[in-house]
């Protein structure tokens, strides 16, 4: 995953995809996001469950632990390794979801410039990806240290040709579970290394390449490339 996604409906749609009947404490606000060109450092909205209530907040793309001051804050997390590595184990039982509308890989297609594409949902519902953090909640107040990584495995099928990974997507009756303080961690472990969405459920197509520079943020950067 290549650090580029489009988040642009509002957080009612957002909740509408995760189907999550839990009262909805709302800390991202009631408007349409609009950020279809999200870069690293983004604040952009997240789920997380504590107790019987679902919030919404926004928090900053990327975290690292304060002990690796040497080295540049990670936005994804590989699958294989975040829950039992030194580096996320801090943050490995705070899970979270972030739902968006597509993401953006580069091609090489043997031209002067890499061709950027899009990849969504066929149904165009929102993806809803695992995600990890340090966030707001009862015990912590919002700080210049919150951020959360994107879970990612290895792509497969057709995909494998625009990139070797991926976020983990997760259905949402699975996206509810992996919310849920109660669900344990060896279990949560298993959803996202096993029960990601399939190839599948995917589609992909070129876009235009200005989305390549992050000052560029309107609808036309998610347009098909004619």
């Amino acid at each position: 995953m290549c650090g580029r996604l489009s988040q642009y409906h509002g957080i009612h749609e957002f909740v509408a995809a995760l189907s999550m009947p839990n009262p909805l404490v709302n800390n991202a606000g009631d408007q349409p996001f609009e950020r279809y060109n999200a870069a690293p450092t983004t604040q952009l909205a997240i789920f997380h469950q504590e107790g019987d209530y679902l919030h919404a907040d926004m928090v900053r793309w990327g975290w690292r632990p304060h002990w690796a001051k040497d080295r540049a804050a990670p936005i994804n997390a590989r699958v294989e390794k975040v829950a039992h590595g030194p580096f996320f184990r801090a943050i490995w039982p705070h899970r979270a979801i972030i739902a968006i509308n597509n993401w953006f890989e580069w091609v090489d297609e043997g031209g002067p410039k890499k061709q950027p594409y899009l990849i969504r949902h066929r149904d165009q519902t929102p993806i809803l990806c695992a995600a990890i953090g340090q966030y707001p909640n009862a015990d912590h107040e919002p700080g210049v240290h919150d951020g959360f990584v994107i879970i990612t495995a290895d792509s497969a099928g057709g995909m494998v040709d625009i990139h070797d990974r991926r976020p983990v997507a997760l259905r949402p009756e699975l996206a509810r579970e992996w919310l849920d303080p109660a669900t344990p961690n060896e279990r949560a472990e298993q959803m996202v290394l096993l029960q990601g969405e399939p190839t599948e459920t995917f589609e992909w197509f070129k876009v235009g390449r200005t989305v390549g520079n992050v000052r560029n943020h309107g609808h036309e950067l998610i347009r098909p490339l004619d």
